[in-house]
């Protein structure tokens, strides 16, 4: 796991961001720490069918990128 996929990882642009816990500048795939805490994505929810290296299905209706964020999705659930 990297960095981009901890939920403290706040994305600046595309190569690096701020950790919401240190506030420290840190590059987006760096290894995580030890402060790591997964970040609900599409990827991880048990509704999620990967179709293609990028691009998947959320409840075989929907179409959902792996890495987006799922934080307001109402039926997400950690697969």
């Amino acid at each position: 796991m990297n960095h981009l996929d901890c939920a403290y990882y706040l994305a600046v642009d595309v190569y690096k961001g701020i950790c919401k816990r240190t506030k420290e500048t840190i590059n987006s795939d760096d290894s995580a720490c030890d402060d790591f805490e997964k970040a609900p994505k599409c990827r991880y929810c048990k509704h999620f069918s990967l179709n293609g290296d990028l691009l998947g299905k959320c409840m075989s209706t929907t179409i959902a990128y792996p890495d987006m964020k799922a934080t307001t999705c109402k039926d997400f659930s950690w697969n």
